[in-house]
């Protein structure tokens, strides 16, 4: 029988999800997992954000307004940034298959730190572009020089992942600007910074306030981490005015759908609130990871809502965890582990010193 989609696809691994922590407490018949897979914000929606998904669930049977004018006005007012420039989608992923499809062509190139973001691989093979993986320092931080070397006349997109998912890794200031200055004018580096309301290093830069303004940088954000949507999906990019024209050219209409529009409005309106509670995440982030790398050496410093654990087992330590009621995110190079409420993070503790003997 002849196949009816892309050969290529076969070998492409499948993007893996957290496991549900209900199906894990049901297998070991206990009253509740933890799930510390995923690096969600651990404290419910924000104050406002209930309310407006209710009111806007009351309309669900209009459409949404494609043009999302009222969040992307609460976005540039919050973060001084033209209306024109910023583009909404159904999370900060989908706007990178979406800059990917606006970019691209068959037998282009994207270049990424590997491990990364394990969607990067995806968005390059349904754009059907060539994946140049460059791999990670031995401090588990992406090698800007060997990225920039890493770049070709085939070379669309660069990404920068920062912190950098899943290690947590951070770059700096001067190493990033150095590498912007030396990718090529019709290079667009893409500064992916999903986490970027965990940072608390101040040599680690924002690309709004520092490389938005470049021509060939956009800057991708997201509501699902600290502004705690990740149900909803939403994210949105910064990037120059032609190039932002040029992603709703091939956006998928109404993909910001009304509830999404009208809970990222009232986040952001309680920012406060959520400040609160990402300081909180920060004081545990300061006070566990020291505690964690007594239990496994060699874990970086991480400027996000995760650590990294470089273990030589991962899928056997996410198992043992398991069996202790605790779901962690291995991957073949290691495991992410999401920072949790107190209790959480200490249930962790605890599978952890029990799976590591």
């Amino acid at each position: 029988m002849a196949k009816l989609t892309r050969p290529d696809l076969d070998s492409l691994p499948s993007y893996v999800p957290g496991r549900s922590p209900a199906d894990l407490a049901r297998e070991l018949g206990i009253s509740e997992a933890v799930k510390l897979a995923s690096n969600e914000v651990p404290y419910g929606p924000l104050p406002g954000v209930l309310d407006a998904v209710a009111a806007a669930a009351a309309e669900s049977h209009r459409y949404p307004d494609m043009g999302v004018l009222a969040l992307r006005e609460a976005l540039s007012a919050r973060y001084e940034v033209a209306m024109d420039r910023i583009v909404t989608g159904c999370g900060s992923v989908a706007l990178l298959e979406l800059l990917a499809k606006a970019a691209t062509r068959p037998g282009d190139e994207i270049v990424y730190s590997w491990r990364s973001f394990e969607a990067y691989p995806i968005v390059a093979a349904g754009a059907g572009v060539r994946s140049v993986q460059v791999p990670n320092t031995p401090g588990h931080g992406h090698d800007l020089a060997a990225m920039a070397a890493a770049i070709t006349d085939a070379t669309r997109i660069v990404i920068v992942c920062n912190p950098n998912n899943p290690t947590g890794t951070s770059v700096r200031r001067a190493e990033l600007t150095r590498f912007l200055d030396a990718v090529p004018d019709d290079v667009l580096v893409v500064l992916d910074e999903a986490y970027r309301e965990f940072v608390t290093d101040a040599e680690v830069p924002d690309g709004l306030v520092e490389y938005a303004d470049r021509p060939n940088v956009v800057v991708l954000r997201t509501m699902s981490k600290a502004w705690g949507l990740a149900g909803l999906r939403c994210g949105w990019l910064v990037a120059a005015p032609a190039v932002a024209d040029a992603v709703r050219k091939v956006l998928t209409p109404f993909s910001t759908n009304m509830l999404a529009q009208a809970a990222a409005i009232a986040a952001l309106r309680a920012e406060p609130e959520m400040r609160r509670r990402v300081d909180l995440i920060v004081a545990d982030r300061e006070t566990l990871v020291p505690r964690v790398r007594e239990l496994v050496p060699g874990v970086p410093e991480t400027q996000s809502n995760f650590y990294w654990l470089p273990i030589a087992d991962p899928v056997g330590f996410g198992k043992a965890c398991e069996s202790r009621g605790v779901i962690v995110r291995p991957f073949p190079e290691g495991v992410r582990v999401t920072i949790g409420t107190p209790a959480e993070n200490a249930a962790f503790l605890a599978a952890a010193e029990a799976a590591l003997g």
